[in-house]
């Protein structure tokens, strides 16, 4: 199982904000310390503040901070609403499935089980839990925000060899 790009950088937000306290952060400045794009970034923030985990202020001096304290943010609840529905294999979606074997087939509630415990797990855990090595991360960022990312420079053109 592999959690799709959007919920990555939707965990990886979190983090970042959950590191910075009540200091407003932007968007360039996640991607820079991620060195991912700030397009994906724009989707998964405005997701982020939809669902309540992030509150945003536009103009001159804005930014976005966490909208609740880490302890009430649950990682679970964040996959789920990041991942939607997800069809590991085809016979998970009815609509769809063209599968031959499913009348005989007991994969399906296997990986249903196997989906559900995935997710029981992510929810016995809080954005507090992933911010416990807190100065570790603040380090890295600053680390991030000072070098480039490898074969980039700051406006993430590819150096020439």
């Amino acid at each position: 199982m592999r959690l799709t790009t959007f919920s990555d950088y939707s965990l990886r937000v979190l983090m970042y904000l959950g590191v910075q306290g009540e200091r407003l952060a932007t968007i360039g400045e996640v991607a820079r310390a991620y060195g991912v794009s700030e397009n994906h970034l724009v989707k998964v923030v405005h997701h982020l503040a939809q669902h309540g985990y992030v509150e945003t202020t536009r103009g001159k001096g804005g930014g976005m901070r966490l909208a609740r304290p880490p302890e009430t943010i649950n990682v679970g609840e964040v996959v789920r609403g990041t991942e939607g529905k997800l069809t590991l294999v085809e016979c998970f979606d009815r609509a769809t499935s063209d599968c031959r074997i499913e009348p005989a087939c007991v994969l399906k509630g296997m990986l249903s089980r196997a989906v559900d415990a995935f997710f029981a797990a992510l929810e016995g855990y809080t954005l507090a839990d992933l911010l416990v090595t807190k100065p570790r991360l603040t380090r890295l960022r600053v680390v991030s925000d000072v070098r480039p990312p490898r074969g980039r420079t700051r406006t993430g053109v590819s150096r020439q060899p």
